[in-house]
């Protein structure tokens, strides 16, 4: 099936990158494969999507010294160290996420870069990270729609079925009215 899958990105998708995360990557065609049942037109379908997002998003260019800016908020980080599972985690401390002051394609740029330094840390045999949203003091001013839906639409069209576990630390009241918005995204993405 793998090969039918690179097979056929080439006859239909030939200009899409190659070489890791390209279209010949045969891990990221497993992946695809399986996140959809192994179905192979929906496998080319959704890969050839995620290509060429990440070649217009310029993932591939995206390095610490690019991120640096919005990385020093300390809103989002990758933690030194794995969970017990061995998952590298991934942590966002949503207090310092302030959509006023901070552009969201810099948001958006950390959130990718991120999931890929997570991603390349993954141990022999893991596929998944964690997720911890650290919600202490999280105010009306912390709430970011449009962002949430670009992590939902990142994690199932581009990363799908990486998040292993979320954890929310502390949510206070405030994010409940937020969160009972988003529920139902999720489950209408983890349906398809």
């Amino acid at each position: 099936l793998i090969l039918e899958v690179k097979e056929r990105l080439k006859k239909e998708h030939g200009n899409l990158p190659v070489g890791k995360n390209g279209m010949d990557d045969e891990e990221m065609v497993l992946w695809f494969l399986k996140d959809r049942k192994f179905n192979v037109d929906d496998a080319v379908a959704k890969l050839a999507k995620a290509l060429a997002w990440r070649e217009e998003f310029g993932v591939n260019n995206l390095t610490e010294e690019s991120i640096k800016n919005i990385a020093s908020t300390g809103k989002a980080y990758l933690h030194d160290f794995p969970d017990v599972e061995g998952r590298p985690v991934v942590v966002v401390v949503a207090a310092k996420h302030l959509p006023s002051e901070h552009d969201l394609l810099e948001s958006e740029k950390l959130c990718v870069y991120l999931i890929e330094k997570a991603l390349g840390r993954l141990p022999p045999g893991e596929e998944k990270i964690l997720g911890i949203f650290d919600l202490r003091g999280f105010t009306l001013q912390n709430g970011d729609l449009t962002f949430i839906k670009f992590l939902i639409d990142v994690f199932y069209y581009y990363y799908p079925r990486r998040i292993g576990q979320v954890l929310f630390v502390d949510a206070p009241f405030i994010f409940r009215p937020g969160w009972n918005m988003v529920k139902p995204l999720l489950k209408s993405y983890a349906n398809m």
